[in-house]
């Protein structure tokens, strides 16, 4: 064992593993990368963390850089929940429930939380946390701080960042801060602080007073954006000051989260869903735009399209009997509304079927609970992709999370299908119509060598295209190491040097999970391909997507 090893095992309460077995085990998350951390730790509380980070610390001072990584369930599909230093895995002991306000609905959660435990707890108090991604039922709140995740709810109520109200955070050498939207008079105190939480508070303050005109540059015209560091938020023109939404989506790279407060929303467990079908894409883009401008909007405009009807009706044809038949439509969107009042719930309902019935779109709707729960299945069934072997072929997440201008979506569809065509792949779209932000995973052999050479090909055109388009190259999976070399052709080499100084005023031995999002490039990253891809770890659940 390493004397960093026996020296986090002598000084932490919690866990230190170096055996080779969990070491592999924690080698892979749900990405196309691989790279063996050289520890594992199990942190107890949050003095575990930050002794780890002081250590660490104390070492890069020396010259010697040992990376720290963060990890919940390991469902990152960016490859940021993997790293060659120590892994602090949080799910085995940080994983409580702390303060639940029911009558604000403020919760106070430790980041290994399971969220799909988190959510039926709000439910017992008539409330829920609606950024819930697909993989809620064994993904961790953590993960989703970590990449401002979002899901099919977010078209109405926003991503994590809308409704993390506060954090407490482990810095790079130690320290723990608490962040939350200060006031003037409260930001002076913390620029005054001669620790380095002030260097901290002094270096971003700094920052955006001297690169105004640059950070607004960071505003891309779309719904939701996980890519990079979010500079626009964190200071107000009333001088009210608040690092949190610079945390959130940072993947671990600025400090290593230890308690998250979140904000909540009533939760209506009757809904109205409205399916509708699409043979005009031209169609379906203006159907979502009228959508979109209702007083208020659905809670999910969600989508498949009718390629992946095709494989789930070739591959289960019994998954999707009496909700949906041959021959299918181009695309099949479904429209829930969940507001509180009944009465208001049926008006927009009504306000949605005049708007479909005026642009000639088949449509039915449903109010009954179960045969709502049912037609839910034809989006789940996306989840039939990444299950599916084709031979030694598999769905592999490389070209997917893309989000553009609602006015783009139906330039997007069309961009994706020939870029399946040029390299002769199966096609399959999911995703959230709504916020133009779509998921597809092609079906390839990372142990073929033209497959793996053809990995980087597709990303290449893929990113460039959503590029092209006004879009962003991640809306809720985050850059990692997958979208970290596409950083600086998204933003440009201006707000890509301030996000590099965002990294070197949180980090400025770069060893909070380095690799990710940051001066990573594609030589960097090829080396780290697997050679097959499985995410046989999730294999207890259910995975969706």
């Amino acid at each position: 064992m390493s004397k960093v090893a026996h020296y986090l095992q002598d000084h932490l309460t919690g866990e230190v593993m170096t055996s080779s077995d969990v070491r592999e085990y924690f080698s892979t998350d749900a990405s196309i990368f691989e790279q063996t951390p050289a520890i594992v730790v199990y942190p107890r509380n949050e003095n575990d963390v930050r002794k780890a980070a002081r250590f660490s610390w104390q070492l890069a001072e020396r010259g010697r850089v040992v990376p720290i990584t963060a990890r919940g369930r390991g469902t990152d599909q960016s490859g940021a929940a993997i790293g060659s230093g120590v892994m602090l895995v949080f799910p085995a002991h940080m994983n409580k429930l702390l303060e639940l306000d029911s009558k604000t609905g403020v919760a106070v959660v430790e980041p290994g939380i399971n969220y799909a435990k988190l959510q039926q707890t709000l439910h017992t108090h008539g409330r829920f946390l609606p950024p819930y991604p697909a993989s809620i039922e064994y993904s961790t709140v953590g993960g989703a701080v970590a990449n401002n995740a979002s899901g099919e709810k977010s078209f109405k109520y926003g991503n994590t960042r809308d409704y993390v109200k506060g954090l407490r955070v482990v810095l790079a050498n130690g320290e723990v801060i608490e962040t939350r939207r200060l006031s003037k008079r409260e930001l002076n105190k913390k620029l005054g602080l001669q620790t380095f939480e002030g260097e901290v508070y002094r270096g971003i303050d700094t920052l955006i007073e001297e690169n105004r005109d640059v950070i607004e540059k960071t505003a891309l015209n779309v719904s939701k954006n996980s890519a990079g560091y979010s500079l626009l938020e964190v200071k107000q023109k009333n001088g009210s000051f608040d690092l949190t939404p610079l945390i959130v989506g940072s993947q671990g790279t600025l400090g290593v989260v230890t308690e998250v407060v979140v904000d909540t929303e009533a939760h209506t467990p009757e809904s109205t869903l409205i399916l509708a079908q699409f043979d005009d894409m031209q169609l379906a883009e203006e159907t979502i735009q009228e959508l979109s401008g209702l007083s208020e909007p659905p809670s999910s405009i969600e989508m498949v399209d009718e390629h992946l009807l095709q494989f789930v009706h070739a591959n289960n044809p019994n998954q999707l009997k009496g909700l949906i038949d041959p021959p299918f439509p181009k695309l099949v969107t479904l429209i829930e509304f969940d507001n509180p009042s009944p009465r208001t719930q049926k008006r927009m309902a009504k306000k949605a079927i005049k708007v479909l019935k005026k642009l000639q779109v088949p449509h039915l709707i449903e109010t009954d609970a179960e045969k709502i729960e049912e037609l839910w299945k034809i989006r789940h069934s996306a989840a039939a992709v990444i299950s599916h072997n084709n031979g030694k072929k598999k769905a592999i997440p490389i070209i997917e999370d893309g989000v553009v201008p609602p006015e783009k979506f139906q330039q997007y569809l069309g961009g994706v299908y020939k870029l399946f065509d040029k390299y002769d792949l199966k096609v399959a779209l999911w995703g959230h119509a709504g916020n133009a932000n779509l998921h597809m995973q092609p079906f390839l052999d990372l142990s073929h060598v033209g497959d793996r050479q053809k990995v980087f090909r597709i990303m290449d055109d893929y990113y460039r295209m959503v590029i092209s388009l006004g879009g962003s190259t991640t809306g809720e999976h985050g850059d990692g190491r997958l979208r970290g070399p596409y950083l600086r052709d998204l933003y440009g080499d201006d707000v890509y040097r301030l996000f590099q100084n965002v990294k070197k005023i949180f980090d400025p031995y770069a060893f909070l999970n380095p690799g990710v999002k940051m001066d990573v490039t594609m030589e960097d990253i090829k080396p780290m391909l697997r050679q097959e891809y499985t995410i046989n770890n999730l294999a207890d659940y259910l995975p969706k997507t």
